[in-house]
């Protein structure tokens, strides 16, 4: 029954799951922003480029783990191309410039990940049934808990990496000043690489999330633009902000139907508008 409290548990249970995955999507490019400035156009097609490969090695008879530790290195290989070749001669370059290169990023990895792998959609089995069990008279998806509990999983490794680590402590001293942070040692390149490579990492997980969920086709790379309105929510430069942007979006989705995908775009355009600092503004990044 729609008013019951077991209907408004299961709505909010699986608002909480994807909105966790939204958020490992919204941290691709929280992550690059924060240390470049650069808003990455092309995260939603290295999700999709990412799940490509994994199932398109797990089909050709590759065992699952070494195409999980193949799709790896292409993905930190991919994005150490990315800042070399396509970045890195425009550093300093206008920031629409580089918007617009990442633009092109993402027509050309759709187009080759389409040469590579094929058009078809093609199914992600990560070994984890999609089928529901009622719990106190709440539906639960299995894919779904498992896919939201691995993105809180990543979410939770990523914070500590950036709060208590060394290179995330550069990485944040990067995202407050470069030049300050070349003053005292830190080198942005180097930074940049990895960041670029984590990002990939995250787009690995993503995609396998998603592509088991959804199964593996290009309308994959779309979950990039619904994730827009995490990022206006949480913030660009806010890892909790994403993260406190994906539940809100998606349990607002969750919790009402009738509001099409138009009118929560515009939703959150007027939020931008009225709060251009985001949700994460005032918590520690």
């Amino acid at each position: 029954m729609a008013g019951s409290p077991a209907f408004l548990v299961e709505v909010l249970l699986g608002g909480v799951a994807t909105g966790l995955m939204y958020s490992l999507v919204a941290l691709g490019f929280v992550l690059i922003f924060k240390a470049s400035g650069v808003f990455n156009f092309a995260q939603g097609v290295m999700v999709l480029f990412a799940a490509l490969t994994l199932v398109g090695l797990m089909e050709r008879g590759v065992p699952v783990a070494v195409a999980l530790i193949v799709t790896m290195a292409v993905m930190v290989g991919l994005a150490f191309l990315i800042e070399r070749v396509v970045l890195r001669p425009l550093v300093n370059q206008e920031a629409i410039i580089l918007f617009m290169a990442t633009i092109g990023l993402n027509f050309f990895l759709e187009g080759f990940g389409e040469m590579l792998w094929g058009a078809n959609v093609k199914k992600l089995d990560v070994g984890i049934p999609d089928r529901s069990f009622i719990v106190a008279g709440v539906q639960i998806n299995q894919l779904e808990m498992s896919a939201a509990a691995t993105s809180a999983v990543m979410v939770a490794v990523l914070a500590v990496f950036f709060q208590r680590t060394r290179i995330g402590r550069a990485l944040r001293a990067v995202a407050d000043d470069h030049e300050a942070a070349l003053s005292i040692g830190i080198p942005l390149k180097t930074i940049w690489i990895i960041v670029w490579s984590v990002a990939g990492l995250v787009a690995i997980v993503a995609g396998i999330m998603w592509g088991a969920k959804s199964g593996v086709q290009f309308s994959l790379s779309l979950v990039a633009l619904k994730a827009l309105p995490v990022l206006i929510l949480g913030g660009f430069t806010s890892v909790p902000g994403a993260i406190v942007g994906g539940l809100i979006v998606s349990s607002a989705k969750k919790s009402s139907s009738a509001c099409d995908d138009d009118d929560r775009h515009a939703t959150g355009c007027a939020t931008r508008d009225r709060r251009r600092g985001g949700a994460g503004r005032g918590v520690a990044s």
